[in-house]
Parts: structure tokens; sequence; C-alpha cells
């Protein structure tokens, strides 16, 4: 698996079988930043492993996530979910988000989101 588009459709397809928490361990560099929109950036995989968890800990209804669209460019890959759930502090979130993906050795090292607020 060495196509941006191989490695993407991966971490698509764990996240499609409920599996977020092993694409991160998987697919996400030692060094990773994570962004939602404009807001704080955090740093480190140990760190975003956290928000991760407590994330995917607090949803308390899946009802779906859907990839709607990929693209592939250098060293860059790109992702529009539909996204529906439940969350415990959040209430329910139907909303659509485009993730960007910036890799570095065969990894994630940078991860933005952008969706309304």
């Amino acid at each position: 698996m060495n196509t941006l588009i191989e490695k993407i459709s991966a971490v698509n397809d764990l996240i499609l079988q409920g599996k977020g928490l092993e694409a991160f361990e998987t697919y996400y560099h030692d060094d990773v930043i994570m962004q939602e929109n404009d807001n704080e950036v955090f740093i480190g995989k140990e760190v975003n492993r956290k928000r991760e968890e407590a994330f995917f800990a607090a949803i308390t209804e899946f009802r779906c996530a859907k990839p709607l669209k990929v693209t592939v460019g250098e060293k860059t890959t790109m992702v529009e979910w539909q996204f529906d759930y439940t969350h415990k502090d959040l209430g329910c979130k139907n909303y659509t988000q485009v993730a960007v993906q910036e890799w570095q050795d065969g990894k994630i090292i940078k991860e933005k989101f952008y969706h309304g607020s």
C-alpha cells in the first residue's frame, strides 16, 4: 500500500467499520498536528489520541458516516464526510465536514477539519 489513495481509502474504511482509533494508531504520525476550523491546534499523537478517545466515548448514538468525495494531491488528501450522530456533550449532530490531511513518511502529519459551527 504505497499510494495516498490506497492509504486514505484504508483510513476511511476503518472509520466506516467503527475503528477510528485503529485508523489513528496506524496512519497518524507521532508528531501529528490536528485542528478544527481556526480553533486551537493540538500537537502530538498522545494529546490527539486522548482527544479522539474522549470524542468516540461520548457518542451515544451513531447513525451515519459516509465519505462523499475523496481528493488526492501531492502529499495531501481531502475527504468530504457526512456525519450523523448524537454526542453526550454536543447533542444531535448532522453535518458535512471536509478533512484535509498532509502526509509525511507515509503517515498523516497534519489534519485540519472544516465544518460549520
